[in-house]
């Protein structure tokens, strides 16, 4: 069982942010695990119908990201980023870039940080994402932003009611 609530903020300088909140019903060492597990991550780190066929994470500070999504009709979106902060089980923050362009610039760039707490006998997980670089090809995917780390967090709930 999970329970959600989500907003997002836009400052004056349109940055966007997504700050989520789940209670769920698993112990924190274990959600922890599936945030820093790439056989876990593949899993569940997407949007509904997406799959995940290459994740690759480097869980130390500095330490790489790689997650290529393939979207329902084949295409490919690769993320990278890097781990900033690692604190077992407690918090990670990490830089994630996605939509490389030609230059190979990302069109967006977000920090994103993740609580874990322990909450009667569950996790009370947070996610804050901020976007700190987006450029205007990127309207479409901060548009889907909210949505998109929702259907990610079902996905989560769902594998972690399964192991």
């Amino acid at each position: 069982m999970t329970t959600a609530n989500h907003s997002i903020e836009n400052s004056a300088s349109a940055q966007q942010t997504v700050v989520l909140e789940r209670i769920l019903d698993a112990p924190r060492e274990l959600v922890f695990k599936a945030w820093t597990d790439p056989e876990l991550v593949a899993q569940w780190w997407r949007p509904k119908y997406f799959t995940n066929p290459v994740c690759e994470l480097d869980v130390r500070p500095g330490g790489a990201i790689l997650i290529h999504m393939r979207g329902p009709d084949g295409a490919i979106f690769p993320m990278k980023g890097e781990f900033v902060e690692i604190v077992p089980p407690q918090h990670l923050v990490m830089i994630n870039r996605a939509f490389e362009g030609e230059d190979g610039n990302f069109l967006l760039e977000q920090i994103t940080t993740v609580t874990f707490a322990e909450y009667e006998g569950k996790t009370k997980l947070t996610v804050h994402a901020a976007i700190t670089k987006a450029a205007p090809e990127a309207a479409g995917a901060l548009a889907g932003m909210e949505e998109g780390w929702n259907q990610s967090l079902d996905n989560l709930a769902d594998l972690l009611a399964n192991l």
